[in-house]
């Protein structure tokens, strides 16, 4: 198909709101088509790397909220294979970044919401869906806990909106009911899908946390077009999925390396 066409065809799926999400979302009726729009329109191989981070420092600071958030990072655990989450990628300022336009901008409502954040890694996400008001529980690893709570308790202090606490979660684990029970209103996820294990136990979380109520909002880095499509195939089994076009993004935080789904049961 070509580019023109492709572009046509993704004007047609557009859609005003998915689930609690109200701005526009551009509907995924195709995972090769979808793939094929992000790669040939997007070129995210041209894009900066890291445009928003610095992952050799210990700490990044980022204003949100009306705060400056102090952000701890491990570098030295980059190299563990496996450990992604100890230090800051894109994906989680532009989410963090799109959650708090989108409240502004009254697409996104999160005052007393319940919000479940997987992956959270150094909590910047899931910290400033507290600062917007909803109750957070941010989730990751055992062995991602210790730097996951400092982050909280260091940025989450004095009058804050919304609440977290922060817990352990493995995914493809049963599921604990007081996460469950009831369904979150909503599921937060930045740079989750990395390789094609993982995305078979994200879905099944996703499958055993999301009720029909719940909007899942995921942010990620576009690396794998192989790994995307994988997890495109397997989520549209279950859910009704959307991409987030950027002129719905925070302005000053955007990048053809990224993109953002929104999904919701079927």
């Amino acid at each position: 198909m070509a580019e023109g066409a492709a572009a046509d065809e993704e004007v047609e799926n557009v859609v005003a709101g998915l689930g609690s999400y109200g701005g526009k979302v551009g509907l995924v009726t195709d995972c090769e088509e979808e793939i094929m729009l992000l790669w040939a329109i997007q070129q995210p191989i041209f894009s900066k790397h890291n445009a928003f981070v610095s992952q050799s420092a210990l700490q990044l600071h980022i204003d949100a909220c009306g705060r400056s958030l102090s952000i701890l990072q491990s570098p030295s655990s980059l190299g563990t294979p496996g450990v992604t989450g100890s230090v800051m990628w894109d994906s989680g300022i532009i989410l963090g970044k799109f959650l708090e336009h989108s409240v502004e901008s009254g697409t996104i409502f999160l005052q007393g919401k319940n919000v479940i954040e997987l992956g959270s890694g150094c909590g910047l996400v899931g910290c400033i869906a507290a600062l917007l008001g909803a109750q957070v529980t941010l989730t990751d690893l055992p062995d991602r806990l210790k730097l996951l709570k400092k982050n909280v308790e260091t940025n989450l202090y004095g009058d804050v909106r919304g609440s977290a606490t922060v817990n352990e979660l493995t995914w493809g684990d049963d599921l604990d009911t007081d996460i469950t029970d009831p369904s979150p209103d909503f599921v937060l996820g930045s740079d989750v899908v990395y390789s094609e294990g993982a995305v078979l136990d994200l879905m099944e979380t996703l499958v055993g946390l999301c009720g029909k109520q719940t909007t899942v909002i995921l942010a990620g880095e576009l690396r794998n077009d192989a790994i995307l499509e994988y997890f495109l195939e397997a989520a549209m089994k279950e859910f009704v999925v959307g991409r987030v076009d950027q002129d719905q993004w925070h302005p000053d935080y955007c990048s053809s390396r990224v993109a953002i789904y929104v999904l919701v049961k079927k």
